[in-house]
């Protein structure tokens, strides 16, 4: 018997341990990182999962509600959210996991489930066992969008030997230039960079405001680490990662002032960084989805293809209750 009941920051205090120490969890199923959003702008209905009192899953979400349609949704302030489970957990318990929670979204009125799943490299133990009983118990695939990932090899030398040659050619004449690579905590001239290559290129604002993004890295000092590229003491280009789990890593934002594009910071910079992910002990470089609603930018695929990056799903799964 699994009974499902709502999180309260009260009872549920373990709800952060219990994310690091599972085998699917990220930054972005934290409490930690989900706070940081103003308690005004979501609905907050995260679950916690609980077998002979114990849990042994957990759901981040919110109460979504568009077009007259009630949805449970994985939280809308992260990228991926899904079940988070520990490592072990077998095909039968998963059945039963997705069973209770299509039964109590039915009980408390929702029309609809919609869960955006980690892509299979954040998973400690590889397993599709999730997928398989959604998939079992009537969901479909709302979209699937593509994120490039690099496999880190134990060296940098081996990465760069999977680079384009365009790419090689790239760095090194940057290097030439005098690009160098640093840690920095200049956020405010990274930000300024970003926000008007976006609006530039895309004509948006960035996912984050500049506040928000001081008190991301407030609360993560250790997992959120900007990496600058610079001619002498001037910024030219940028990249925000943040650390996932302990095996991924995701560029969450990456930017270059246009002015000085003939330096390649962008491509000094992934340079740098790979070798700094490989000694830090992560297997994968996530570079973030190229699609969106599954239209592919090819120029985007191309630049991140360029680094030995091969793309794969990133899944937003959905139940339509009856």
């Amino acid at each position: 018997m699994i009974d499902i009941v709502r999180y309260d920051e009260n009872t549920h205090s373990f709800w952060d341990a219990f994310v690091r120490a599972s085998n699917n969890g990220t930054l972005f199923h934290e409490r930690q990182f989900l706070n940081y959003h103003p308690a005004e702008r979501f609905a907050d209905h995260s679950l916690v999962f609980l077998e002979e009192s114990k849990p042994i899953a957990l759901f981040p979400a919110v109460d979504h509600a568009a077009d007259g349609i009630r949805t449970l949704h994985s939280h809308r302030g992260s990228s991926y959210g899904g079940i988070v489970q520990p490592a072990g957990q077998g095909v039968e318990k998963n059945m039963k996991i997705v069973r209770a929670l299509n039964e109590y979204a039915r009980h408390e009125g929702f029309n609809r489930i919609v869960m955006t799943l980690p892509p299979d490299i954040y998973c400690r133990q590889l397993n599709n066992y999730l997928e398989f009983a959604c998939f079992r118990q009537g969901y479909t695939y709302l979209k699937r969008e593509i994120s490039s990932v690099l496999k880190l090899e134990n060296r940098i030398e081996k990465n760069i030997a999977l680079f384009k040659s365009s790419n090689r050619t790239a760095f090194r004449r940057g290097e030439k230039q005098g690009v160098v690579v640093r840690l920095s905590d200049d956020y405010r001239s990274f930000y300024g960079i970003l926000k008007n290559n976006l609006k530039i290129r895309h004509g948006v604002e960035p996912t984050h405001t500049l506040d928000e993004l001081l008190e991301l890295k407030r609360r993560y000092p250790e997992r959120i680490r900007l990496y600058g590229a610079y001619i002498g003491t001037a910024m030219i280009a940028g990249i925000v990662m943040f650390d996932a789990n302990e095996q991924v890593t995701l560029a969450f934002y990456i930017s270059h002032d246009e002015q000085y594009q003939e330096y390649r910071g962008v491509n000094v910079l992934f340079k740098d960084v790979i070798a700094d992910c490989i000694k830090r002990g992560f297997r994968y470089l996530d570079y973030g989805i190229f699609t969106v609603n599954m239209e592919p930018n090819y120029g985007l695929a191309r630049f991140k293809e360029s680094f030995g990056a091969g793309g794969i799903f990133r899944d937003t799964l959905m139940l339509d209750i009856g």
